[in-house]
C-alpha cells in the first residue's frame, strides 16, 4: 500500500499532548482532511523550527504522511491572515476547539465547518466585542453540519409550519416545540425562522452571526443544553474556567470586566 501524503494543507491545531521528552501528538482540523491525529517529532527541542508555529488558532498549512492512525508531521508554516486571538477572546477561540475535538469524528472532512471555523477564529482575534455572536453562530452551524440541529422552520413532533407570534423552545432529538408560558428563554417563531433562512444564504456566517443578534441570551442557554446533551457533560473545559474566572471577578479590582461569551 502507498505512503498517503499530503503537503500544503490548511489547518489548525486543536490540541496538543506529549508523545516523549521532544514529541507531541498533536489534534489536527484540516480542510481536505478533517480532524486527524499528528505526531511532531523533536518539536519541543529548542532548536525545532516548528516550535514556534504548531500553536492552537493559528491558520497553518500543513504537510504529513503515513498510514496509521497517526501520521507523521513533515512540514508546518503559518499560513498569515491574522494573527492568534488573545485575552478572553482566546478562551472563546480554545472553546471551539473543545467542540469540534468532541463532536468531530477522525478523518471524516466537512471543508464547509472548516471555513466557518477560520472565519469565527478570525472574527474572535479582531473583534472582541463580537464573541457571544460568533460562539452562537458556530454553535448553530456545527450542530447542522454534524445532524444534531433539526429544522428550524417547523414543529418536531408534528412537522407543523411555525407560528411567528409563538414561542417554542429546541429540544434534544425531538426539535422544536411550543414553549409554555412559565418556560422561560424560549424564542418566537419569527427568530427560529429567521435563523434557519441565514443558514441557508450564501453568505452563511456572517448571515447567521446577524440573526442571531436580538436572541442571544435565550439563545445560548438553548445550544448549550443542546451541546451538552450530544457531547455527554454537565460542563466544558474551558466553560469550567470561564466561571473560575467569574469567581475573581468578585474581587474588587476586577468587578469592571464585562460579561463572559460561554
Amino acid at each position: 500500500m502507498a505512503t498517503r501524503r499530503s503537503a500544503e494543507e490548511p489547518a489548525f491545531v486543536l490540541h496538543r499532548y506529549d508523545w516523549s521528552e521532544s514529541s507531541l501528538i498533536l489534534e489536527v482540523f484540516s480542510r481536505r482532511e478533517g480532524r486527524i491525529a499528528l505526531v511532531a517529532k523533536g518539536v519541543k527541542r529548542p532548536t525545532s523550527q516548528f516550535r514556534p508555529v504548531l500553536l492552537p488558532l493559528q491558520p497553518l498549512l500543513l504537510g504529513w504522511g503515513g498510514d496509521a492512525e497517526v501520521r507523521t508531521l513533515k512540514s508546518a508554516q503559518w499560513r498569515g491572515g491574522h494573527v492568534m486571538p488573545t485575552g478572553e477572546a482566546l478562551l472563546s477561540g480554545s472553546y471551539l476547539n473543545e467542540l469540534l475535538m468532541r463532536l468531530l469524528a477522525r478523518d471524516d472532512p466537512h471543508p464547509g465547518l472548516f471555513d466557518h471555523y477560520e472565519m469565527a477564529v478570525q472574527l474572535l482575534a479582531e473583534r472582541g466585542d463580537a464573541q457571544q455572536l460568533v460562539l452562537r453562530a458556530f454553535e448553530l452551524l456545527l450542530l447542522r453540519e454534524v445532524g444534531f440541529l433539526s429544522d428550524l422552520g417547523q414543529e418536531g413532533s408534528s412537522l407543523a409550519a411555525l407560528d411567528p407570534q409563538a414561542n417554542y423552545l429546541l429540544v434534544p432529538e425531538s426539535g422544536l416545540r411550543l414553549a409554555q408560558p412559565e418556560e422561560a428563554h424560549s424564542l418566537t417563531g419569527a427568530q427560529w425562522l429567521a435563523l434557519q433562512r441565514a443558514m441557508r444564504s450564501d453568505d452563511v456566517f456572517i448571515a447567521t452571526l446577524r440573526a442571531c443578534a436580538p436572541a442571544l441570551p435565550a439563545l445560548r442557554t438553548q445550544l448549550r443544553t443542546l451541546l451538552h446533551y450530544h457531547c455527554g457533560v454537565r460542563v466544558f473545559k474551558t466553560r469550567q474556567l470561564m466561571l473560575d474566572v467569574q469567581a475573581m471577578r468578585r474581587l474588587p479590582e476586577l468587578d469592571a470586566l464585562p460579561n463572559p461569551p460561554l
